[in-house]
């Protein structure tokens, strides 16, 4: 699943591209938005900011309406020069917009909705987010306090998922943060103090902030995806096991992660 940082690399790359202009032309090639109208509702709206929050993006148009996508686990955000070759066919797209010689296109959904900045603002599956982790500062207490009101016995790696509680994190990164920080993700929340959880996001938010500039390709996992390899900091073979209701894959190495 594409997590904060893809959607801030997305975002830097739809920003100068969209933002502060009307789109020459919007398309809506997919079925399910085909008598939505977007195309006619937009019409002649600038793109007023380009803005991400955890794993949500928003473009805010001019007049109150604002485009906002989650990725989940298969849709891309793509900046293509008008004629180059796109990487997912064409009718994988859902959402194309055309300006400055550009093609920005969402592909592959699954959730992309045109709402009123009211919405944005009282919408319930956005207004119960957690601060965002990739923020230029991070809301620490409001992070703590969701934290310490959730169930004390969920491992810290699961709970690290809960957008509610921090959005943006997601499980490759919640790999790499608590082996960063040296804290094994199955301890319990109650059993980790406030400064190692803290210590987790201050480990990783430098990573997702380069690779939210460089791209999610520029940088090397340290243990995600790489079980029974040799753990860099110490040697011993890294592990992997589903955790939490969701059964996501934790990696981790029991030698140095206490």
């Amino acid at each position: 699943m594409p997590e904060g940082d893809t959607i801030r690399w997305a975002a830097n790359r739809i920003r100068p591209v969209l933002e502060g202009r009307v789109p020459e032309e919007i398309r809506t090639p997919h079925p399910r938005h085909a008598l939505d109208r977007w195309p006619q509702r937009l019409a002649g709206r600038a793109v007023a900011r380009v803005e991400p929050y955890g794993k949500h993006l928003f473009l805010r148009f001019e007049g109150g309406l604002a485009l906002h996508s989650h990725l989940r686990m298969t849709g891309s955000w793509s900046v293509y020069r008008v004629g180059q070759p796109w990487r997912r066919s064409r009718g994988r797209a859902w959402i194309v917009l055309l300006a400055a010689d550009c093609e920005v296109v969402q592909f592959d959904g699954p959730v992309l909705e045109l709402m009123t900045e009211g919405r944005t603002r009282f919408d319930q599956r956005l207004a119960a987010l957690g601060p965002d982790v990739l923020a230029d500062e991070v809301d620490a207490t409001r992070f703590l306090r969701r934290l310490r009101a959730d169930d004390p016995t969920r491992g810290i790696g699961d709970a690290l998922l809960d957008q509610t509680t921090i959005a943006g994190i997601g499980n490759m990164w919640k790999s790499e943060g608590c082996w960063e920080a040296g804290i094994d993700p199955w301890r319990p929340v109650s059993d980790v103090s406030d400064a190692e959880v803290l210590s987790i996001v201050e480990q990783v938010r430098p990573r997702m902030q380069r690779s939210a500039e460089l791209g999610p390709r520029s940088l090397r996992h340290q243990i995600y995806d790489r079980a029974g390899r040799p753990c860099p900091r110490c040697g011993a073979s890294i592990r992997a096991r589903g955790q939490g209701d969701d059964n996501r894959t934790t990696f981790w190495c029991p030698a140095c992660q206490r």
